[in-house]
Protein backbone atom coordinates (compact mmCIF):
# COMPACT_ATOMS: atom_id res chain seq x y z
CA UNK A 1 0.00 0.00 0.00
CA UNK A 2 1.55 3.31 -1.02
CA UNK A 3 1.78 6.17 1.80
CA UNK A 4 2.17 9.81 0.37
CA UNK A 5 3.21 12.49 2.77
CA UNK A 6 3.59 14.98 0.20
CA UNK A 7 1.51 16.04 -3.07
CA UNK A 8 2.93 15.86 -6.73
CA UNK A 9 2.05 18.56 -8.78
CA UNK A 10 3.36 18.46 -12.57
CA UNK A 11 2.72 21.19 -14.78
CA UNK A 12 0.98 19.43 -18.21
CA UNK A 13 0.23 22.42 -20.44
CA UNK A 14 0.55 26.54 -20.42
CA UNK A 15 -0.03 29.00 -22.95
CA UNK A 16 1.40 29.53 -26.44
CA UNK A 17 1.47 32.91 -27.38
CA UNK A 18 1.21 33.77 -31.59
CA UNK A 19 2.03 37.20 -31.92
CA UNK A 20 -0.01 38.88 -35.23
CA UNK A 21 2.61 40.73 -37.36
CA UNK A 22 0.45 43.58 -37.96
CA UNK A 23 0.03 44.16 -34.45
CA UNK A 24 3.28 43.81 -32.98
CA UNK A 25 5.02 44.85 -29.76
CA UNK A 26 8.71 46.38 -28.89
CA UNK A 27 9.04 43.69 -26.44
CA UNK A 28 11.70 44.16 -23.85
CA UNK A 29 13.22 41.75 -21.57
CA UNK A 30 12.49 37.84 -21.24
CA UNK A 31 9.22 36.07 -20.88
CA UNK A 32 6.99 33.50 -20.92
CA UNK A 33 4.47 32.80 -23.41
CA UNK A 34 1.51 32.87 -21.01
CA UNK A 35 3.56 36.11 -19.64
CA UNK A 36 3.52 37.74 -23.26
CA UNK A 37 0.17 36.81 -24.07
CA UNK A 38 -1.34 38.81 -20.68
CA UNK A 39 0.78 42.36 -21.79
CA UNK A 40 -0.47 41.66 -25.13
CA UNK A 41 -4.21 42.40 -24.08
CA UNK A 42 -2.98 44.77 -21.78
CA UNK A 43 -1.57 46.88 -24.47
CA UNK A 44 -4.35 46.36 -27.07
CA UNK A 45 -6.43 47.52 -24.51
CA UNK A 46 -4.81 51.17 -25.16
CA UNK A 47 -2.97 50.49 -28.48
CA UNK A 48 0.37 50.53 -26.48
CA UNK A 49 2.38 48.41 -28.58
CA UNK A 50 5.42 50.51 -29.12
CA UNK A 51 6.24 50.20 -25.52
CA UNK A 52 6.67 54.10 -24.72
CA UNK A 53 7.83 53.19 -21.47
CA UNK A 54 9.91 50.77 -22.42
CA UNK A 55 8.85 48.41 -19.67
CA UNK A 56 10.37 44.75 -19.82
CA UNK A 57 7.21 42.18 -19.50
CA UNK A 58 7.69 41.78 -16.10
CA UNK A 59 7.50 45.56 -14.99
CA UNK A 60 4.58 45.55 -17.07
CA UNK A 61 2.77 42.69 -15.19
CA UNK A 62 4.05 44.09 -11.98
CA UNK A 63 2.37 46.97 -12.57
CA UNK A 64 -0.99 45.09 -13.61
CA UNK A 65 -1.06 43.26 -10.52
CA UNK A 66 -0.34 47.45 -9.01
CA UNK A 67 -3.43 48.47 -10.07
CA UNK A 68 -5.42 45.56 -10.06
CA UNK A 69 -6.03 45.24 -13.51
CA UNK A 70 -6.43 41.01 -13.35
CA UNK A 71 -8.62 40.95 -16.44
CA UNK A 72 -5.71 40.44 -18.93
CA UNK A 73 -4.49 37.38 -16.65
CA UNK A 74 -7.48 35.40 -17.33
CA UNK A 75 -6.48 34.90 -21.08
CA UNK A 76 -3.16 32.76 -19.54
CA UNK A 77 -4.67 29.26 -18.64
CA UNK A 78 -1.91 26.91 -17.02
CA UNK A 79 -3.25 23.09 -16.72
CA UNK A 80 -1.32 20.59 -14.00
CA UNK A 81 -1.66 17.20 -12.98
CA UNK A 82 -2.20 16.44 -9.48
CA UNK A 83 -1.42 13.54 -7.58
CA UNK A 84 -0.86 12.56 -3.90
CA UNK A 85 -4.25 14.76 -2.46
CA UNK A 86 -6.69 13.08 -0.42
CA UNK A 87 -10.18 13.01 -1.49
CA UNK A 88 -10.98 15.32 1.50
CA UNK A 89 -8.34 17.88 -0.45
CA UNK A 90 -9.82 17.04 -3.71
CA UNK A 91 -13.53 18.30 -2.20
CA UNK A 92 -12.13 21.63 -0.87
CA UNK A 93 -10.37 22.24 -4.04
CA UNK A 94 -13.18 21.72 -6.22
CA UNK A 95 -15.11 24.31 -4.62
CA UNK A 96 -13.19 26.89 -6.68
CA UNK A 97 -15.37 27.53 -9.83
CA UNK A 98 -14.83 30.71 -11.75
CA UNK A 99 -11.55 30.12 -14.12
CA UNK A 100 -11.13 26.70 -12.92
CA UNK A 101 -11.87 23.46 -14.84
CA UNK A 102 -11.20 19.89 -13.23
CA UNK A 103 -11.21 16.00 -14.68
CA UNK A 104 -10.69 13.66 -11.68
CA UNK A 105 -10.40 10.03 -11.12
CA UNK A 106 -13.60 8.15 -10.72
CA UNK A 107 -14.30 5.28 -8.31
CA UNK A 108 -17.23 3.64 -9.81
CA UNK A 109 -14.16 2.53 -12.86
CA UNK A 110 -11.35 2.77 -10.92
CA UNK A 111 -10.15 -0.78 -9.12
CA UNK A 112 -9.60 0.92 -5.21
CA UNK A 113 -8.30 -2.70 -3.99
CA UNK A 114 -4.57 -0.83 -4.56
CA UNK A 115 -5.59 2.52 -3.92
CA UNK A 116 -2.61 4.63 -2.20
CA UNK A 117 -3.22 6.97 1.10
CA UNK A 118 -2.30 10.76 2.01
CA UNK A 119 -1.25 10.98 5.40
CA UNK A 120 -2.63 13.99 7.05
CA UNK A 121 -0.13 16.74 7.60
CA UNK A 122 -1.23 17.06 11.32
CA UNK A 123 0.23 13.67 12.31
CA UNK A 124 3.08 13.61 10.00
CA UNK A 125 6.01 12.73 12.82
CA UNK A 126 4.27 11.58 15.72
CA UNK A 127 4.64 7.56 15.37
CA UNK A 128 1.83 6.53 17.63
CA UNK A 129 -0.80 8.44 15.96
CA UNK A 130 0.58 7.55 12.20
CA UNK A 131 0.66 3.69 13.40
CA UNK A 132 -2.91 3.85 14.44
CA UNK A 133 -3.96 5.84 11.41
CA UNK A 134 -2.19 3.34 9.00
CA UNK A 135 -3.83 0.78 10.77
CA UNK A 136 -7.47 2.18 9.84
CA UNK A 137 -7.01 2.73 6.64
CA UNK A 138 -5.58 -1.08 5.80
CA UNK A 139 -8.93 -1.88 7.51
CA UNK A 140 -10.69 -0.25 5.16
CA UNK A 141 -8.81 -1.33 2.06
CA UNK A 142 -9.44 -4.50 3.30
CA UNK A 143 -13.14 -4.18 3.69
CA UNK A 144 -13.54 -2.14 0.13
CA UNK A 145 -11.88 -5.34 -1.61
CA UNK A 146 -13.91 -8.44 0.71
CA UNK A 147 -17.26 -5.59 -0.34
CA UNK A 148 -16.36 -6.24 -4.10
CA UNK A 149 -15.81 -9.45 -4.44
CA UNK A 150 -18.80 -10.26 -2.20
CA UNK A 151 -20.85 -8.26 -4.80
CA UNK A 152 -19.83 -9.76 -7.73
CA UNK A 153 -20.79 -12.47 -6.88
CA UNK A 154 -24.47 -11.43 -5.59
CA UNK A 155 -24.65 -9.51 -9.27
CA UNK A 156 -23.76 -12.47 -11.10
CA UNK A 157 -26.93 -12.35 -12.86
CA UNK A 158 -25.76 -9.09 -14.82
CA UNK A 159 -24.30 -10.16 -17.93
CA UNK A 160 -21.87 -7.17 -18.56
CA UNK A 161 -19.08 -7.98 -16.88
CA UNK A 162 -17.57 -4.53 -17.14
CA UNK A 163 -21.17 -2.78 -15.84
CA UNK A 164 -21.23 -5.73 -13.03
CA UNK A 165 -17.73 -4.04 -11.78
CA UNK A 166 -19.00 -0.83 -12.01
CA UNK A 167 -22.39 -1.84 -9.72
CA UNK A 168 -19.65 -3.36 -7.14
CA UNK A 169 -17.22 -0.75 -6.93
CA UNK A 170 -19.33 2.14 -6.52
CA UNK A 171 -21.35 0.61 -3.54
CA UNK A 172 -18.14 -0.32 -2.19
CA UNK A 173 -16.18 2.77 -2.42
CA UNK A 174 -17.98 4.15 0.45
CA UNK A 175 -16.33 1.61 3.20
CA UNK A 176 -12.67 4.34 1.96
CA UNK A 177 -12.42 7.14 3.55
CA UNK A 178 -11.45 10.67 2.98
CA UNK A 179 -7.41 10.13 2.86
CA UNK A 180 -7.91 7.89 -0.06
CA UNK A 181 -5.38 9.29 -2.65
CA UNK A 182 -6.77 11.22 -5.91
CA UNK A 183 -5.19 12.35 -9.42
CA UNK A 184 -7.43 15.28 -10.39
CA UNK A 185 -6.30 17.25 -13.75
CA UNK A 186 -7.05 20.75 -13.12
CA UNK A 187 -7.16 24.09 -15.04
CA UNK A 188 -6.91 27.70 -14.80
CA UNK A 189 -6.26 30.92 -15.66
CA UNK A 190 -3.42 33.04 -13.80
CA UNK A 191 -6.00 35.11 -12.37
CA UNK A 192 -7.91 32.22 -10.83
CA UNK A 193 -4.61 30.76 -9.53
CA UNK A 194 -4.02 33.31 -7.89
CA UNK A 195 -6.89 34.32 -5.99
CA UNK A 196 -6.97 30.05 -4.92
CA UNK A 197 -3.28 30.53 -3.93
CA UNK A 198 -3.81 33.52 -2.06
CA UNK A 199 -6.88 31.61 0.18
CA UNK A 200 -5.10 28.31 0.45
CA UNK A 201 -2.02 29.20 1.41
CA UNK A 202 -2.86 31.30 4.30
CA UNK A 203 -2.07 30.25 7.80
CA UNK A 204 -6.21 29.72 8.08
CA UNK A 205 -6.44 26.96 5.71
CA UNK A 206 -6.98 23.26 6.34
CA UNK A 207 -3.15 22.08 6.50
CA UNK A 208 -3.89 19.49 3.26
CA UNK A 209 -4.96 22.20 1.06
CA UNK A 210 -1.98 24.48 2.05
CA UNK A 211 0.48 22.38 1.12
CA UNK A 212 -1.08 21.65 -1.70
CA UNK A 213 -1.13 24.99 -2.58
CA UNK A 214 2.29 26.20 -2.12
CA UNK A 215 3.22 23.14 -3.84
CA UNK A 216 1.42 24.74 -6.79
CA UNK A 217 2.71 28.00 -6.50
CA UNK A 218 6.13 26.72 -6.50
CA UNK A 219 5.13 25.32 -9.62
CA UNK A 220 3.51 28.09 -11.27
CA UNK A 221 5.93 30.62 -10.38
CA UNK A 222 8.83 28.72 -11.98
CA UNK A 223 6.33 28.42 -15.08
CA UNK A 224 5.42 32.30 -14.89
CA UNK A 225 7.34 33.78 -12.09
CA UNK A 226 6.14 37.89 -13.14
CA UNK A 227 2.19 36.22 -12.53
CA UNK A 228 3.14 34.97 -9.17
CA UNK A 229 6.20 37.00 -7.69
CA UNK A 230 4.51 39.05 -5.43
CA UNK A 231 3.94 35.95 -3.35
CA UNK A 232 6.53 34.86 -0.73
CA UNK A 233 6.64 31.90 0.87
CA UNK A 234 7.45 31.14 4.60
CA UNK A 235 7.80 28.88 7.62
CA UNK A 236 4.55 29.26 9.61
CA UNK A 237 4.61 29.53 13.40
CA UNK A 238 2.84 25.37 13.50
CA UNK A 239 5.95 24.78 11.39
CA UNK A 240 3.89 23.94 8.41
CA UNK A 241 4.98 26.35 5.15
CA UNK A 242 2.27 28.98 4.20
CA UNK A 243 2.75 32.21 1.67
CA UNK A 244 1.60 35.73 2.30
CA UNK A 245 0.41 38.07 -0.86
CA UNK A 246 1.39 41.81 -1.88
CA UNK A 247 -1.48 42.37 -4.00
CA UNK A 248 -4.33 40.88 -2.97
CA UNK A 249 -7.53 39.93 -5.41
CA UNK A 250 -5.92 41.17 -8.42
Amino acid sequence: MELFRAPRVTLIARPQFIEPPHLAVQWKGEASGGERLAEYAGRICYMSQANPAARATAEYLENIKKQGHGSVLEHAVYVVLVEGISRSCSHELVRHRAGFGYSQLSQRYVDESAAAFVVPPAILGDAELETAWEQQVVAAQGAYVRAVEALMERYAWVSDKIHRRKMAREAARSVLPNATEVKIVVSANARAWRTMLELRTGEGAELEIRRFAVATLQVLRVEAPAFFSDFEVYRAADGHDAARVGYHKV
